[in-house]
């Protein structure tokens, strides 16, 4: 399998997206959420598509603390970036979404908790529908302990993660200036793949 290079972005990438693919780029992050602004459209995705760009999409709650990652609000999260994928994206069947995991998120189970309701609502959402894989995002103890239990199917790694955690589909980097059009640079997180599994990426139609 060969190795991807790609950039995670909090913004629409639609006016950048042939300039991001000739900077080298093979594939983007972009999110699902409730900010409309920082969600990605369908609009966006043909236009990555249509770049040659890959997609890849994360659920990142706004909150960090400990109380939030409970298994009903994992359902809420799940039943939510589903519907997206879904309703609004038309995301194939068989690709990933990954959910981030902040440190916090580790202590006292509460992790497993979480993803354990974005299982419960991906089953719930899945019967005789597009069917997704689990991904998490976070710590190298947090990604393997999840896909050990069998919660997740794909793991990215954060920045600072453990070295000696190689599980990984895609692994955080650190940000950088992109060149774009006229002059202009974007701020964005560069974002390498394991080119020995898959991470669930998608183009749509």
């Amino acid at each position: 399998m060969t190795v991807l290079t790609g950039v995670k972005a909090p913004f629409e990438l639609t006016q950048y997206a042939i300039a991001i693919k000739q900077q080298g780029i093979d594939f983007v992050i972009r999110h699902y959420s409730h900010q409309a602004g920082k969600s990605l459209s369908l609009a966006e995705a043909r236009a990555l598509t249509d770049a040659g760009l890959q997609i890849g999409v994360l659920w990142e709650a706004p909150e960090a603390h400990l109380g939030y990652y409970t298994r009903a609000q994992g359902c809420a999260d799940g039943a939510a970036a589903y519907l997206m994928a879904q309703a609004v994206i038309a995301q194939p069947s068989g690709s990933a979404i990954y959910f981030a995991l902040p440190d916090v998120a580790e202590a006292d189970g509460a992790a497993s908790r979480y993803v354990e309701g974005v299982n419960q609502a991906f089953r719930a959402a899945a019967a005789g529908e597009r069917q997704y894989k689990v991904g998490v995002y976070g710590s190298g103890a947090c990604c393997q302990a999840l896909l050990a239990d069998g919660l997740a199917s794909v793991s990215w790694l954060a920045a600072g993660g453990e070295r000696d955690y190689t599980g990984y589909s895609l692994r955080q980097q650190a940000g950088a200036l992109l060149p774009v059009d006229d002059g202009q640079r974007i701020s964005v997180s560069m974002v390498s793949h394991s080119p020995e599994r898959p991470a669930g990426l998608f183009r749509v139609l």
